[in-house]
């Protein structure tokens, strides 16, 4: 029978796979690439810009996710519930009391950020503090707290970074296959150039299903882990129906970010369920409060 715990180990092990794939499409663009213009060096250049954009992302990756957010901090004094919560919250998980933020936003939604457990801060809306009972802003406190405890921030940075990386790329190479390059060098490697063009358009589609692949497993993972840090998995799972009835979206949003928060952003209403969930960075939200009660 499965538990919270093997719901923790089973996407802990999914995600890492997904992580693998990244740098499977990473490397082979660099390699296929270097074919088409016979130059081993495109290769080389690829793993080098990689490495500096995930150097640079890890260190600002927290000062950017709440510049987009428009956060700013939270007093004990005028969120006393909201402090004392995660500060409570961070005692049990044993973690370092995350640094806390609100965002002016009707729209009940929360995310967490940071490099790691000593660099890290839970945002929440004052939509959402105004209408979650104390159970349940534990709920959703714990899952925020979970993202930091399971070290997925960092991978969801990762992820972030190779999109955006694979897409850059892809692009400059599908200009350069017609408009650069030497011809003689491009006709004597037609094979690899008609690859190189097909890899080029597929690789950052293939790219952005994976990172919302992953965004999907590390919600379902920090509601599991979440749970058992409050013993209550029905505090969270009655937060995610209050969240999933507003419906509306946020008035400050950044498609950056977005995968980062507990709900989409974007809402939940009739257009948003008409799309599907294929190209949603969440998990149904039905699917994750059956999960979650499932788990009583």
């Amino acid at each position: 029978m499965a538990t919270l715990y093997t719901e923790q180990s089973k996407n802990v092990s999914k995600t890492w796979m997904l992580m693998s794939v990244f740098l499977i499409i990473v490397i082979g663009l660099g390699f296929v690439f270097s074919r088409m213009y016979s130059n081993q060096n495109i290769l080389y250049i690829f793993v080098i810009f990689s490495l500096i954009m995930n150097i640079t992302s890890y260190w600002y990756s927290d000062k950017i996710a709440l510049s987009l957010a428009k956060a700013t901090p939270a007093t004990r004094a005028e969120y006393f519930d909201f402090y004392t919560i995660v500060e409570n919250l961070a005692i049990t998980a044993g973690l370092p009391m995350p640094k806390i933020y609100v965002i002016e936003d009707p729209s009940p939604n929360a995310f967490a950020t940071g490099r790691d457990k000593n660099h890290s801060a839970i945002v929440m809306t004052t939509g959402l503090l105004s209408i979650m009972s104390k159970t349940e802003l534990e709920g959703v406190v714990a899952h925020e707290m979970s993202h930091i405890g399971n070290k997925d921030m960092l991978l969801s940075t990762v992820a972030v970074v190779l999109v955006g990386f694979v897409a850059i790329v892809s692009d400059m190479m599908i200009r350069m296959s017609f408009f650069g390059g030497n011809r003689d060098d491009r006709e004597g490697n037609g094979l690899f150039m008609i690859i190189g063009i097909v890899v080029a358009i597929l690789a950052p589609i293939a790219a952005t299903l994976i990172q919302l692949a992953i965004s999907r497993k590390r919600e379902f993972l920090a509601d599991a882990s979440g749970s058992l840090l409050t013993r209550y998995p029905e505090g969270l799972a009655s937060a995610l129906e209050k969240i999933s009835l507003y419906g509306k979206p946020m008035q400050t949003q950044s498609n950056a970010i977005a995968h980062l928060y507990i709900a989409n952003p974007q809402g939940s209403g009739n257009f948003a369920k008409k799309v599907g969930s294929l190209f949603s960075t969440h998990p149904p939200v039905e699917e994750r409060i059956k999960k979650l009660r499932g788990s009583l």
